[in-house]
């Protein structure tokens, strides 16, 4: 007979021994299992999701284990009709790049100079043209110098642009020359995935899961040896960790997906909270919703930064925002601190082919040069009405002045744009005053160089502003907004004298045209502005580039090496 205890006992009264359990010895358990499950869901679900992940990622290998050989035996093939390695490796322009080694590893391991591994660049939009596409050329360039044996492949969405069209485009608007044989490009079909336009909810999310899809076709196409992205897709470089083990991943950031910056610009009462496109958008239920959507996105966002080998940002705007978003995960990891690589400008070919003097200055004339991009970001409107309540002063300054906008125009919404700023200046009546030079190659940039006077840039919170260095370069006198790299980086005083002007609202701007217009001696500040932008030459991005190439160079080796099977 079994007792309430559980018990069973003889007829006799004695216990005896079972096999079975009473009602509460069944509640005991249920309640030891589920005490237990947070436990066991903590243990065995990542051990779980990363198996998965690396049998998925040795199926990755095995299956472009044939493209990679193809490719390998390409490169060798190219090599040997474009020119013998041993006349590259022995001319002077491969030489110097031994002065870019650092050999930065605290243990004092030295990254192989013979290394021929395969080097993946996610850059889907790699014919775009702007500043970020400079550092991705810029980048692959000191890559084939310090590694000659070296691949770089480019995961490109530009399906429409064969190699050699896309070297010759490098060539001509960055005047970057790139060793064709170790450059290849594979061809995405999922880019549409990381557009904004394909996810008008939640565009973060839809972006960041859409980068994971097109991580996934550039893995299909080829496995790399280490993994860089240089656009910003953060989600991916995580995805690469799950899927290789032995498989580096660095990052070079022009921005945080999501920064401290956009949470603040929401609310509306906040100091930010008059800037950028959602700015003031997060009163109301709806603004509560994309509050909180926001916030929780910024967590996933700290959790997948965290995961990733090198990180590298452009400037001291957008370090900031990632240590603040990343470090405390990053510290749980034992990853390494973020640094700033500057990005590399055309500084040295700025000094020798635009003149900066009383020569030159006879030349200058009332120019406003603008050059961006056509994208929403750039806040085209605000420098146009900037500078109509200028002209409508008609000063002195304002005689003979004009608004020259240059950028690039990537689609049929930057064309739909542009058009929508021509409207604009024809409203505000100095349709006569502006032009506009749509795809302008570098030897016409450098025209307008040499001719203007002021170098305007109206985007908020600009991360880094290429633009704007190149404008100091030239001599030009900035009027820049007051906030993101321009503020903290470049448009900084020099021997506590100004080199240029910073402004917020488009009355500031309009007074800014007029002091820049108007100094008695623009010249001194000209000169304070070139001596500025030494600090972001085309060498010193490639030794800090290098630099931490070399640590995943040296980390694919180590891991490489061991997960070789035991003899």
């Amino acid at each position: 007979m079994e007792t309430d205890d559980g018990v069973c006992y003889a007829p006799d009264g004695k216990p005896q021994i079972t096999f079975g359990f009473g009602p509460q010895s069944y509640g005991r358990l249920i309640l030891v299992l589920l005490a237990c499950t947070p436990l066991a869901l903590i243990i065995f679900v990542p051990r779980i999701y990363f198996f998965v992940g690396r049998s998925l990622g040795a199926h990755l290998q095995r299956k472009t284990a044939a493209r990679r050989a193809a490719l390998l035996k390409q490169t060798e093939d190219d090599e040997m009709a474009y020119l013998k390695p041993e006349a590259r490796r022995n001319s002077d322009d491969w030489e110097d790049v031994d002065a870019y080694t650092t050999g930065t590893a605290k243990n004092g391991e030295k990254a192989d100079p013979e290394w021929d591994g395969v080097v993946g660049f996610l850059h889907p939009f790699c014919n775009a043209g702007g500043g970020g596409e400079r550092v991705l050329w810029a980048a692959i360039r000191a890559t084939q110098k310090r590694w000659p044996n070296a691949k770089c492949i480019v995961y490109t969405g530009d399906n429409e642009v064969d190699k050699a069209s896309m070297l010759a485009r490098v060539k001509n608007r960055f005047n970057i020359e790139l060793h064709p044989p170790t450059v290849t490009f594979l061809y995405l079909t999922t880019r549409s995935w990381v557009l904004a336009s394909s996810w008008p909810y939640f565009t973060l999310l839809g972006q960041s899961l859409g980068s994971l899809v097109m991580a996934w076709d550039a893995f299909s196409l080829l496995a790399p040896d280490i993994f860089v992205d240089t656009m910003g897709y953060a989600f991916a470089l995580a995805f690469s960790k799950t899927l290789f083990s032995t498989v580096p991943t660095g990052a070079y950031i022009h921005y945080p997906t999501i920064s401290t910056d956009m949470l603040s610009s929401l609310d509306p009462n906040s100091a930010n909270g008059d800037q950028g496109v959602n700015a003031g958008k997060g009163t109301g239920l709806k603004g509560a919703v994309k509050t909180v959507y926001w916030n929780i996105f910024a967590t996933f966002y700290s959790w997948v930064g965290a995961s990733i080998d090198i990180v590298m940002t452009n400037s001291t705007w957008t370090l900031l925002h990632i240590r603040t978003l990343w470090d405390e995960w990053r510290k749980e990891l034992q990853k390494s601190t973020p640094i700033v690589v500057y990005p590399p400008v055309a500084v040295e070919e700025m000094e020798r082919e635009v003149e900066v003097s009383e020569a030159s200055e006879k030349k200058r004339q009332s120019i406003l040069l603008y050059i961006a991009q056509f994208r929403p970001e750039k806040n085209h409107k605000l420098i146009l009405t900037a500078f109509a309540e200028f002209m409508a002063t008609k000063s002195a300054a304002t005689k003979g002045a004009k608004l020259v906008l240059i950028g690039s125009v990537r689609d049929d919404a930057d064309s739909k744009r542009v058009y929508e700023l021509r409207l604009l200046a024809n409203e505000l009546k100095i349709k006569d005053s502006v032009e506009f030079h749509l795809d302008a190659s570098w030897p016409e940039i450098l025209q307008w160089l040499r001719r203007a006077s002021v170098g305007v840039n109206g985007m908020w919170n600009e991360h880094f502003g290429i633009g704007v260095v190149e404008y100091q370069a030239a001599g030009l006198i900035s009027v820049v907004h007051d906030s993101g790299g321009p503020k903290r980086d470049i448009v900084i005083p020099i021997d506590g004298e100004s080199t240029g002007f910073l402004a917020n609202t488009a009355t500031e701007f309009a007074e800014g045209f007029e002091m820049a217009l108007s100094l008695d001696d623009k010249l001194a500040m000209r000169l304070r502005a070139r001596q500025s932008a030494k600090r972001f030459t085309e060498e010193q991005f490639a030794k800090r580039w290098i630099s931490q190439m070399e640590r995943l160079v040296i980390l694919r080796q180590k891991w490489s090496k061991s997960s070789l099977p035991m003899a």
